[in-house]
Parts: structure tokens; C-alpha cells; sequence
């Protein structure tokens, strides 16, 4: 792993800079940005042709089951996934991931074209889905390695935000060619399959740009004992990741913050979901993902701007009360935007849940990425995106039971609101009273 260099001898406004002269970072920010390309274009094939399909009536249980259908096997595996990021090359595993999302892909189209929703089309879409939590796991574990330590907070939050914004112009790019290619099922898997070219990219720049431990973890065995064996070591190996946890309060912490941040994302993700497909687009169920567009523009939008403020901010005041603040205002402004079901304000509120959410990200990311030891980091990466599916599911199925199909519940979004408060009042509260860690 690199040195690290005294944080006070680093000039902040040099940090970017800095971050992109290094190869290292450059070359596995490459692997981040092809693989969401591919992640938007696969999301959005798959999206149109399960919840705007103009010949099905999505009701929320039934997006929110689609969504738990994808999300959950991973949540239940993805902890032991994660211990074979400690054991094995993350470089292999990157490129292994990749790879073999470009291959299902490819079954997951055929079903699109044919609008078949069978167990191929289930398989191929959960292999997909699954493979990118472990890939983005492996990421945030591999990123000490290509970056110093007291630059983290700056690297996370500009490769964060940038996959986030060339996620959004994927979408955005599967909304022009909808528009122009027509909404139907054929269009619909011609998206999805574009999807290979992005992860089957992602997959040769890795293979290509590191050697095999150059990306960690440190001092890692290769055992080669069976696969019962695997299975008892990786059942040890999550025990001792969580115990290790247990004694981190700080990254604790901020785990349960950011997994109570998710929930209350998922609320608002099968809100504003049913708006567009049965209140906004009540006569054009077919052109409902294109004017999902907008949300999509101020979701990039407003990662972009927490990517800019949430570094400075964290150097000058700390991370924990960056998240404060930020789940503080979202407690008044997100009641206030989404209330009124107006679409423009309904975009406001996207991007400003947006904010908030890549603010956590970020402060998450490196809080673990400092306070977690790189033995145990693949394992509590895991364990981080666990959280991050099951809550975010938890929060669809919340939405969906208390929301009615068109999407307007106007006390459900003042309960959002009060939710965020609690978040930031518990937090902060919590925080006070844990030893001071280094400030990120």
C-alpha cells in the first residue's frame, strides 16, 4: 500500500489535481465509469420493459417486488461475498465481475426482445445486479491502494460523482434512443444489450492496467482448501469483519446513518416512480421513462454539487457534522418540494436527495476507508452495501404499502421529513460522544 503523507502538509484546493496525476487512479476510475455506462444502459432496458410497459399495470407492490426480486438475493450473500475481497486479487475480481455481467447480459436482452419475464430473464438480471454491488465493493476496497490516505475523501467523492453522472447519461442517452427508435419491447432490449460493450470495456481496461495484487489486500493468503472450508472461512471471516466493526464507533456510525438515509431514499424512489407512471404520464404510460429524464438530469446534477461541497466541507468542520447539516435541511426541504406534486418541484426534490445521498457516500466511503484496517475493508464493504440493498427495499415496501398508485401521499412525505430530522438529531448526538478520529 502507498505511504501516507501528514495531512497538514496537503494543500486542499490541490487534492483533484493531485488524485488525477496518479496513474493508478485514473486507470480504476476508467474501469468505475465504463462500468455504470453499461449500468445505465442494462437499468434502463430492463426498467422500461418491466415498469413502463405500456401493456402492463405496475402497481406498487409489484415494482417494489421486481425490485426486491434483484436487490435481496445479494443483500443475503453479499457478506460473504465480500470475504473473498480480502482473499483473493481485487484485481481478478474486478475483472472477473465484469466479465460475466457482459456475458448474462446478453440472456437478460434475448428475454427484453421476446418479453419474456421467465427464470432466464430472472437469472441473468440477478447475476447482473448482484455482480455490481461486488464490483462496487471492491472498488471503494481497492481505492487506498491507488490513493493517499488524507486525499480519500477527495478521490471518493469525484469517482463517486462521476460514475454517478455518466450513470445519469446513460439513462439519459436510453431516453434519446427511445425516442427515436419508439417505445417498444425490441428498443427496450437493443438498450439492454448495449450494456455489454460498457462492462465488457470495464473488464479489459482491469485486466490490462494493474498487475494482479495491485490492488490488494495486503499480505493476503490464497488458501486452497474446499469449498466447505471457503464456505466455514467466510462465515469466520464475516464474524471477524463485524467484530472488528464493533470496535470502530465511528464507522458504525456512520453505517447506520447512511443504511437510515437508504430506506428513506426508497420512499422517495417509489414515489416519485408511481408519479411518472400514473400521475404525471397518466395517458403516455409508454413515454413515461422519457420524462423520467429530468429526474435523472437533477439526480447527476446534484451529486455533481455534493462532490464539489462535500470535500472543503468535511476538511473544515469534520464529516459527521457535514452529515448533520445535510440530513438536516432535507428534514424541511424535502416535505417542501414534494408536497405540492408539482413536476418541477418534484425535480428539486430529486436533486436535493441526491445531495444528500452522494454527501453520505462520501463520508461513509472514507470513513471506512480510514477507520476500517485494509484486512478486514473488503468484508466491511460488504457488509456496508448489505445494508444499503436491504434498506433501500425496506423503504420501497414502506412506500409502496402506505402510498396509493398514483403516487400522491402528502403525509407520507412530511413523515420522510420527520425521518431525515431524527437521522440528523440521533446522529449528531451519537457522534459527540465517540473518540475523536482522524478528520475527513
Amino acid at each position: 500500500m502507498q505511504s501516507v503523507a501528514a495531512p497538514g502538509r496537503v494543500a486542499p484546493h490541490h487534492n483533484l489535481r493531485a488524485i488525477l496525476a496518479r496513474r493508478g487512479f485514473r486507470r480504476l476510475l476508467s474501469v468505475r465509469l465504463l462500468s455504470q455506462l453499461g449500468d445505465g444502459w442494462f437499468q434502463a432496458g430492463l426498467a422500461s420493459s418491466v415498469f413502463f410497459n405500456p401493456e402492463q399495470a405496475a402497481s406498487p407492490l409489484a415494482i417494489t417486488a421486481a425490485f426486491a426480486v434483484l436487490l435481496l438475493p445479494y443483500t443475503v450473500l453479499g457478506p460473504f461475498i465480500g470475504v473473498f475481497l480480502d482473499r483473493w486479487s481485487r484485481r481478478n475480481a474486478l475483472f472477473l465481475a465484469n466479465l460475466f455481467r457482459a456475458a448474462m447480459v446478453i440472456p437478460a436482452a434475448i428475454s427484453v426482445w421476446h418479453g419474456r419475464e421467465d427464470a432466464l430473464f430472472l437469472v441473468s438480471a440477478l447475476v447482473v445486479v448482484a455482480f455490481n454491488r461486488f464490483f462496487l465493493a471492491g472498488l471503494s476496497a481497492s481505492q487506498p491502494h491507488v490513493v493517499e490516505q488524507e486525499r480519500l475523501v477527495t478521490a471518493n467523492s469525484f469517482a463517486s460523482t462521476a460514475g454517478t453522472v455518466l450513470y445519469a447519461a446513460s439513462l439519459g442517452s436510453a431516453g434519446v434512443a427511445f425516442h427515436w427508435l419508439g417505445t417498444s419491447l425490441h428498443s427496450y432490449a437493443v438498450v439492454t444489450g448495449c450494456a455489454v460493450v460498457g462492462y465488457a470495456l470495464a473488464a479489459l481496461v482491469t485486466l490490462s492496467s494493474f498487475r494482479v495484487d495491485a490492488l490488494g489486500p495486503d499480505d493476503a493468503e490464497r488458501p486452497t482448501n474446499t469449498i466447505r472450508g471457503a464456505l466455514l472461512d467466510s462465515a469466520r471471516g464475516l464474524v471477524a469483519g463485524l467484530r472488528h466493526l464493533s470496535h470502530r464507533p465511528a464507522a458504525a456510525t456512520v453505517l447506520v446513518m447512511q443504511a437510515g438515509q437508504r430506506a428513506l431514499f426508497g420512499v422517495l424512489t417509489i414515489t416519485t416512480l408511481l408519479l411518472y407512471r400514473n400521475y404525471y404520464s397518466a395517458d403516455d404510460a409508454a413515454g413515461a421513462i422519457t420524462n423520467l429524464l429530468p429526474i435523472a438530469a437533477a439526480a447527476a446534477t446534484g451529486s455533481l454539487l455534493a462532490a464539489i461541497v462535500t470535500p472543503p466541507l468535511s476538511r473544515r468542520i469534520t464529516g459527521w457534522r457535514t452529515l448533520v447539516i445535510v440530513t438536516g435541511l432535507l428534514a424541511v426541504v424535502i416535505p417542501v418540494l414534494t408536497m405540492p406534486y408539482v413536476k418541477m418541484l418534484t425535480v428539486a426534490a430529486a436533486f436535493a436527495a441526491s445531495v444528500g445521498a452522494q454527501a453520505t457516500k462520501i463520508v461513509t466511503d472514507t470513513t471506512l476507508q480510514v477507520d476500517i484496517a485494509d484486512d478486514y475493508r473488503g468484508r466491511v464493504f460488504s457488509v456496508n452495501d448489505t445494508g444499503f440493498n436491504f434498506m433501500f427495499v425496506v423503504g420501497l415496501f414502506v412506500g409502496a404499502l402506505v402510498t396509493p398508485a398514483d403516487g400522491q401521499a402528502p403525509v407520507v412525505m412530511l413523515g420522510t421529513g420527520v425521518g431525515y430530522a431524527v437521522l440528523a438529531l440521533w446522529f449528531g448526538l451519537r457522534h459527540r460522544r465517540i473518540p475523536p478520529t482522524p478528520a475527513i
